[in-house]
């Protein structure tokens, strides 16, 4: 349901729509994307909102990032033409990623379309924010968008460093947020 999820939440999404230019099959390489993260050792899914919300949250050490791992076996067949897309950006976002401390990443976090814009997400965000400070853990984000940038400013999560782009992709911004005590 997960995948589901943030399929369809993400499916008109700029960098979406920039790794998998084909809206044929958007969808299943979407899905074959979110899936490992979705499966790391250290990822949390939340669902909310009767299955029209999802979030994968990873706890990270210090000095780790999410890119170190290598990709699975046949992802080059899976993705073709994106495989190198999805290998430049995941290089560039590496290079940015915080390491000095250990924190949560939020990877992706979705809306289905019929639902966005009434307060899900805001809701889903607070509640893991919430654990994160109890527990002292800063977050850190890629926002794809100049609206869900904007939407995690307002959650408390500020512009780290200028955007992230490779070749003709559209921007993602690093975002990063202190744990609030």
């Amino acid at each position: 349901m997960v995948l589901d999820v943030l399929t369809d939440a993400f499916m008109n999404d700029p960098v979406v729509c920039w790794l998998f230019p084909d809206p044929g099959v958007r969808g299943l390489l979407q899905r074959h994307f979110y899936r490992p993260v979705l499966t790391r050792p250290a990822a949390e899914a939340y669902l909310a909102g009767g299955d029209e919300g999802a979030a994968i949250w990873v706890a990270l050490p210090s000095g780790r990032t999410p890119y170190e791992e290598e990709p699975p076996d046949g992802s080059a067949s899976v993705f073709g033409g994106s495989s190198a897309r999805l290998s430049a950006l995941g290089t560039a976002l590496a290079a940015r990623h915080p390491l000095g401390e250990s924190h949560l990443y939020l990877p992706c976090m979705g809306v289905a379309g019929g639902r966005q814009g009434t307060g899900l997400g805001s809701a889903m965000l607070r509640h893991r924010l919430a654990r994160a400070d109890a527990d002292g853990l800063p977050a850190y984000l890629e926002a794809s968008t100049p609206r869900s940038r904007a939407f995690y400013q307002r959650h408390g999560f500020t512009d780290l460093g200028e955007p992230v782009r490779v070749a003709d992709s559209p921007p993602l911004w690093p975002m990063w947020r202190p744990a609030h005590r």
